[in-house]
């Protein structure tokens, strides 16, 4: 063993100081490596972009080595310095009508130097950090946005596939298409159909070979096939011309009105930083979804994914290449392909360089008609009926129309324009529908707001209060969730007013901020009602002599210097002692009644043990109201498991049988203990009570494996990570499990039963009720769908 060295002996030099006592010194210069998972996910997307960016390049009009330009400097440039390590970018099908429209108004040469001065533009918003700023717009805008560019593009390729030449707008193409058909060419069109049919039927090849195959992207597939067969039969069909690089058009100054160019750039810089932008979240949801990566990928950092973007457009213009923007197809392929890095994006575009350099003979072969159908195959698809149902559900579907039409008939920008504007007015008038009514019932007033209560909504109220005569006993029912300033004060001024005059008022609410009507505590308490939910005792003004207080706020004396002992006692005695004073004379009556009839309750209402669900706070109900079953995760085992504990089962049969309640509920919630406990279970361990107990929890974790089967989902967003993914679909499997049971099976056959699945997200103090639309298992927001009803 070598002798231990003083510390004190000698003091270390940089160099060794930057390495562990224990390690062994450095033998040489680091080596770099790329993760085996990066080299096949860059192959998989190389055989992807290859195609597209020729088939985009054709549907702008640009030379077609432009494409394969964008897509290496997209590898190389954004994808070593943008902020979201898994997104691939390169031409995009989304630019394809704004490129398309600017080399037709300015030349090639110009709109490189467009290119230039939106990658300029992007770099200034980068460095201005307003990424998240375009997370803003309305995903309805952005659906019709890519929906119109989609509807132009399939128009103006089905000219190509047909055997002709598109023009400049799609009114143009409708119009010239009955002589297009007229005049078809057979070759092009049997070329075309073939490349759509290997694109359908691809993803579909059944049994084990089929799944061996279709790890071959289709988009490749389809290409060299339809490729293959034309050389094979003798098809003269107009081929990719790729001229030699020392005649590629590089940028130029562009010529025209100032105006004009401006908004050029501005489009540009647009369409690129929103598409790449709303991808790079895309991403991380996809990242977050992915199972079984043993490498963590970083969150995006969108300012800096800006001035990737920005780099690689001033990069790719100055090269004479198209607009580049983030790409959903490569980058979904990218992350199923298991990237672990940015390497994979940087190795594609270095592929994509070989490519350029070493099979331009092969690239040559290549039909025009088969790089137009597989172009129009994306701009179909940029229709997504998911985005509509989406959108439909979310009442929007107008702000998607017309920017769809917009963008079909104006272009891009000014869809844009007419989708925000149709967005602010569609929000104004949700924000101006608000509904008051009066009405007498026993001889109390009832003043019902129905919607948000703004200064535009006062003139209304105003009415509607003066209504309610002197001295009346008044409830002004506030079912919305905003009110302004404007408002409280004329509902406050109006409530002195009237509790003056010997009235007496009630306002009750939604939102917690909107309960103006609690009148102050004479005894100091500053307390409201909703306070003891938070778990605080009552603070007083100013505390006993000598007294301190305890971290959580409880007061204690010199009795107990350390305030240890008894404290919990101390606090349930304390909360006993203000129910007994406060509450019970509320609720005596309410509850000698229940005691005379026994309990009668209308719902069966089956959660997890959680402290911070309370089942009366989040659903509004008193004693007698719900039968309540809490456990761990509020699981429902199936009948017949051996589970050592009978007690869910008998409470269902009990409740359905016995009580005859009329619904029964499966609540679970964020944050869930138990769902984080599953996650990280072993396999087959039932070692412990609570693993024995978890495993009623499996076919749920099943369930989010088997992509077959719908899972649970939040309308609006996706899950946050994989253990809410796993809340949300563990409510919709324990309702299966409910439906098994023969009590609940049999009421819900005779029609006087129905199951409900919720979800309660604890942060946000949201509720969410479980819908079924189209076999999509989907948890809406409970005070929206009730808006709408």
């Amino acid at each position: 063993m070598p002798a231990c060295v003083p510390a004190r002996a000698a003091e270390p030099n940089p160099t060794e100081r930057a390495h562990s006592p224990h390690s062994p010194p450095p033998t040489g210069a680091r080596r770099f490596r790329i993760a085996g998972a990066d080299v096949s996910a860059s192959i998989a997307v190389f055989l992807i972009a290859l195609p597209l960016s020729l088939g985009i390049a054709l549907a702008t009009g640009a030379p077609l080595q432009a494409g394969l330009v964008a897509a290496a400097v997209g590898g190389l440039v954004a994808g070593r310095i943008g902020g979201s390590p898994l997104q691939v970018s390169g031409p995009a099908a989304g630019l394809t009508v704004v490129t398309a429209d600017l080399i037709q108004r300015y030349g090639w040469r110009a709109t490189c130097a467009i290119t230039i001065l939106a990658g300029l533009a992007q770099l200034g918003l980068g460095c201005l950090r307003v990424a998240r700023g375009a997370l803003a717009v309305s995903p309805a805008i952005v659906h019709g946005m890519l929906a119109g560019i989609g509807v132009t593009i399939a128009v103006a390729q089905l000219h190509i596939v047909l055997g002709g030449t598109p023009l400049s707008s799609v009114p143009d193409n409708l119009r010239a298409l009955p002589a297009q058909l007229a005049h078809t060419r057979p070759a092009a069109v049997s070329v075309s159909v073939l490349t759509l049919a290997l694109l359908l039927l691809w993803p579909r090849l059944p049994g084990p070979t089929g799944r061996l195959l279709r790890k071959v992207p289709a988009a490749l597939v389809a290409v060299a096939g339809a490729t293959a067969a034309a050389a094979l039969t003798g098809l003269h069909l107009p081929k990719v011309d790729l001229p030699s690089w020392s005649n590629h058009a590089l940028a130029g100054l562009p010529e025209g009105s100032a105006l004009g160019l401006v908004a050029a750039v501005l489009t540009i810089t647009l369409v690129c930083s929103v598409q790449s932008l709303l991808g790079a979240v895309a991403v991380d949801k996809l990242v977050a979804r992915r199972e079984g990566a043993s490498t963590q990928v970083g969150r995006s950092d969108l300012d800096r994914e800006l001035l990737g973007q920005g780099a690689a457009n001033i990069v790719s213009g100055s090269l004479g290449g198209l607009p580049i923007a983030g790409v959903a197809v490569r980058s979904s392929a990218n992350v199923n392909a298991g990237a672990v890095s940015r390497n994979s994006t940087m190795l594609h575009g270095v592929l994509v360089v070989f490519a350029t350099l070493l099979l331009v003979p092969v690239l040559e072969l290549i039909p025009l008609a088969s790089l137009a159908a597989l172009v129009m195959a994306v701009g179909i698809q940029m229709v997504s009926l998911n985005h509509i149902r989406t959108v439909t559900r979310h009442r929007e579907v107008w702000v998607y129309a017309v920017t769809t039409l917009g963008v079909v008939c104006l272009g891009v920008l000014q869809g844009v324009a007419l989708g925000i504007a149709t967005a602010v007015g569609v929000a104004l008038h949700r924000l101006t529908r608000t509904r008051i009514t009066h009405e007498e019932r026993e001889g109390v007033h009832h003043v019902h707001v129905r919607g948000q209560l703004t200064f535009l909504a006062v003139p209304r109220l105003s009415r509607a209060l003066h209504l309610v005569p002197h001295g009346a006993d008044t409830v002004v029912e506030l079912d919305g969730s905003f009110m302004d300033h404007a408002a409280y004060e004329t509902l406050q001024d109006w409530q002195k007013t009237h509790t003056a005059r010997g009235g007496t008022v009630e306002i009750t609410g939604r939102h917690p901020g909107t309960r103006i009507s609690e009148p102050q505590a004479s005894t100091g308490c500053r307390c409201r009602p909703w306070t003891p939910w938070r778990n605080h005792q009552c603070e007083r003004p100013q505390s006993a002599p000598h007294s301190e207080s305890n971290p959580d706020g409880s007061e204690r004396g010199e009795s107990d210097p350390t305030g240890t002992s008894g404290a919990s006692g101390h606090e349930l005695a304390r909360g006993i002692s203000a129910f007994q004073r406060n509450t019970a004379p509320l609720v005596r009556s309410e509850l000698a009644r229940l005691a005379r009839e026994g309990q009668r309750p209308s719902q069966l209402f089956l959660t997890c043990a959680d402290s911070r669900l309370v089942t009366s706070m989040i659903t509004s109900s008193g004693p007698g109201d719900l039968f309540v079953v809490r456990n761990v995760g509020n699981l429902v085992p199936r009948p017949g498991e051996e589970s050592g504990d009978d007690s869910v089962s008998a409470a269902i049969e009990y409740a359905v049988d016995v009580l005859r309640v009329r619904s029964i509920t499966v609540c679970g919630h964020s944050g869930c203990g138990a769902m984080q406990a599953l996650l990280g279970s072993e396999p087959g361990s039932t070692r412990t009570p609570l693993e024995r107990w978890l495993r009623h929890g499996l076919p749920s974790l099943e369930r989010i494996r088997n992509d077959s089967v719908p899972w649970g989902g939040l309308a609006g967003r996706e899950a946050e990570d994989a253990v809410e993914q796993l809340c949300l679909t563990n409510v919709v499997q324990q309702l299966e499990h409910l439906r098994a049971h023969e009590s609940v099976a049999r009421a819900l056959t005779k029609g006087t039963l129905e199951l409900h699945g919720m979800y309660f997200h604890v942060g946000e103090a949201e509720a969410y009720l479980l819908t079924d639309a189209d076999g999509e298992h989907v948890f809406d927001r409970v005070w929206e769908a009730d808006l709408t009803a």
